[in-house]
């Protein structure tokens, strides 16, 4: 679980719907082409003109970089988002705030009308409320592996919510099979290949039955066959009860998996023209 998985995430730094064809559209803005349900459901998460920037102040002068420019979303249950843009727009950054992992300097973060501050995410309960009811997919899937085995990496966030050794097994066992490592469950997660590390890290994040995925590069590293694994197994995962946002570079994917797409610019925000 995050909790303790973001600690070493830090020292090195969920059946399926049909897909839908890739909306595009302000996602800080109503669109006329929502679901329905979203007039009387209020969003999961909401970002509030959300500013962040990266590196040092420097007497006389600052040397800090701006990541993210006043971004503005509303993110809904029963959607998948995919979000877009260049290298270096400040994706990564955007998903690290998603994920608790990083705190915008000023504007507000809402995830299901909760504040999600630095403080709160210090206070270990409340943590562990928030990680249960989101999971938290890293780019590189080895940042969140650290565990001496498959079994165990999938068991540890199961662990952390004190669920009880029965159901920890089963879990695993339930996760591994979807994923299909069950071969690989007494496997060090460093000595399997860059897919089979995806894998076990997916099924870690899905055993803890998030209601909200977030999933940063989720084909980064991986061959094409490994990519098409992915794109089809993301779109089974689409469901009415829960949000998806997913980060990625890949036209298949942003067209396979569907959804919203969500521009970000170079100038770290979301893009104006949609």
């Amino acid at each position: 679980m995050l909790i303790h998985r973001r600690k070493h995430a830090d020292d090195a730094v969920k059946a399926a719907d049909e897909a839908l064809a890739p909306k595009t559209h302000r996602a800080s803005e109503p669109s006329e082409e929502r679901h329905e349900t979203e007039a009387v459901c209020a969003p999961w998460i909401s970002l509030q003109d959300i500013c962040y920037s990266y590196g040092q102040e420097a007497e006389g002068g600052q040397l800090r970089a701006l990541s993210l420019a006043h971004v503005s979303l509303n993110l809904y249950p029963g959607h998948t988002y995919v979000v877009t843009g260049p290298n270096g727009c400040g994706k990564s950054t955007l998903f690290r705030i998603l994920a608790g992992l990083s705190f915008p300097e000023s504007g507000r973060y809402l995830f299901h009308g909760e504040a999600v501050t630095r403080d709160r995410m210090n206070d270990r309960e409340w943590s562990k409320t928030f990680y249960r009811r989101l999971g938290f997919l890293f780019q590189n899937s080895e940042t969140q592996l650290f565990c001496k085995s498959v079994r165990e990496e999938i068991a540890f966030g199961l662990l952390q919510l004190g669920l009880s050794g029965e159901e920890v097994q089963r879990r695993t066992e339930q996760y591994m099979d979807m994923l299909d490592i069950g071969a690989l469950a007494e496997r060090a997660p460093f000595h399997l290949s860059g897919g089979e590390k995806k894998r076990t890290a997916l099924a870690a994040v899905l055993a803890m039955q998030p209601q909200t995925l977030i999933l940063d590069e989720p084909e980064a590293g991986l061959d094409e066959d490994g990519e098409a694994w992915v794109t089809g197994f993301l779109a089974s995962l689409k469901r009415e009860d829960r949000l998806i946002i997913i980060a990625t570079h890949s036209r298949r994917l942003a067209q396979e998996v569907g959804g919203e797409e969500i521009r970000m610019t170079k100038a770290h925000t979301i893009s104006s023209g949609m």
